[in-house]
């Protein structure tokens, strides 16, 4: 029997049971400038695995906040976009990308600190 999901904290615990991990926050910031074609978007994220990026998208897409367009044709040729609902939590996120642009030079320093002081600087 399946349990009941267990309730959310506050908002951003909700919001990140739809974006949590390391890849989606950045799929979302590269959709909400327009569809792409899945390997213009795998360009544009980075480097990503294709395994775990098709199964972000699927995520994403099962979650209703990106739209898969296949269009059936050979070679494949798949568009992903934004819904609505998708929109609005990419609208959310751009404070967060202002923040990391803003504080990118203190962000790059205290990750050097970290990985020297785990060993790996």
């Amino acid at each position: 029997m399946p349990s009941e999901p267990r309730p959310f904290t506050c908002g951003l615990d909700a919001a990140l049971a739809v974006i949590g991990g390391k890849w989606k926050p950045l799929v979302l910031y590269h959709l909400a400038k327009g569809a792409l074609r899945y390997g213009e978007l795998r360009r544009a994220v980075g480097s990503v695995t294709h395994k775990v990026l098709i199964q972000q998208l699927k995520d994403l897409e099962a979650d209703g906040v990106v739209k898969r367009v296949d269009y059936g044709e050979v070679p494949p040729r798949v568009d992903y976009s934004l819904t609505k609902f998708g929109q609005t939590l990419a609208s959310a996120l751009a404070p967060l990308c202002q923040w990391g642009t803003d504080h990118a030079r203190e962000i790059n320093r205290t990750v050097a600190r970290r990985a020297a002081r785990l060993g790996f600087g």
